[in-house]
């Protein structure tokens, strides 16, 4: 991250520059993506006024302040800038998650209980789960790992959920739709 400050109207000492520096590190803590700072502070009438300008990979920020003393404009003007990639990195981040029946990828496999006297069909088990997108090869090999009876799996090539079954150790039975 590179800062960059601009003096207008006074003279830049050591002291507001470390500040500056510092202060422009607690931006880090929200969003490490910073590609530049420039921060340009100026004294106007009694009047000291911090413009800041933060460029990161996707996007530009802004922030102004003004206040009797220079420090204190430049904690308001990093506040103002720390509320404002708050807020994008709530809306980057989508805390409005979708629901997990929405995705496209979340698979329903239930298991069936055929009671023959009664003539009817009761669910005994309901197992939910986010289909991998794999190939069928990939798909045996990683069927052939684990000791389920099934795996419900994103066919890559036909973009469908496929079923794999095994019939016995060597055998597996591949179910399309």
């Amino acid at each position: 991250m590179q800062i960059t400050i601009t003096a207008r109207h006074f003279e830049l000492t050591k002291a507001i520059r470390d500040f500056v520096e510092e202060a422009c590190e607690k931006l880090t803590r929200y969003f490490d993506h910073i590609i530049n700072i420039h921060m340009t502070l100026g004294l106007e009438n009694s009047r000291n006024i911090v413009d800041v300008s933060l460029h990161a990979s996707k996007f530009n920020l802004q922030a102004q302040a003004e206040a009797m003393d220079m420090y204190v404009a430049i904690n308001e003007a990093i506040d103002n800038m720390e509320a404002q990639i708050k807020k994008l990195k709530d809306k980057v981040t989508d805390h409005q998650k979708r629901r997990i029946k929405d995705d496209p990828k979340f698979v329903y496999a239930n298991l069936y209980e055929h009671n023959a006297q009664e003539k009817t069909k009761r669910v005994v088990k309901t197992k939910r789960m986010v289909a991998d997108t794999m190939s069928i090869n990939d798909a045996i090999d990683h069927f052939s790992e684990i000791e389920d009876d099934y795996f419900i799996f994103k066919n890559l090539e036909t973009d469908l959920i496929n079923v794999l079954v095994k019939k016995d150790k060597d055998f597996f039975k591949l179910l399309e739709p």
